[in-house]
């Protein structure tokens, strides 16, 4: 069965811990990218939330696995709230996958 991973600082990820998901601190972007990547590798995971002061980044290390089935990157808002970037990145993927933009724009 495939884990569920969080990669962020210790405030932003511990509360996932209840949830049963896998957590792991990370005290800077490169840690995180690390963390990332040695995540990937294993083939445990099928999800690996990064939180978005990393995810920023850690552009690059996130392509790596954009065109993979497993595992998902996906960004979600870190301790300080959302800085747009997460859905940003939403945006870009529904585009990519439907060839047009179909979320809403605000007024």
């Amino acid at each position: 069965m495939y884990k569920i991973a969080i990669i962020g600082d210790r405030e932003s990820a511990l509360g996932f811990m209840a949830l049963g998901f896998s957590v792991f601190e990370a005290d800077s972007a490169q840690a995180a990218g690390e963390t990332l990547h040695r995540l990937a590798a294993t083939g445990e995971y099928a999800v690996i939330f990064l939180v978005e002061n990393y995810a920023k980044e850690l552009e690059q290390d996130m392509a790596r696995y954009k065109d993979m089935p497993l595992p998902a990157v996906t960004v979600i808002p870190g301790k300080a709230g959302s800085t747009g970037y997460g859905m940003a990145a939403v945006k870009s993927a529904v585009e990519r996958a439907v060839g047009a933009d179909i979320l809403f724009k605000e007024n």
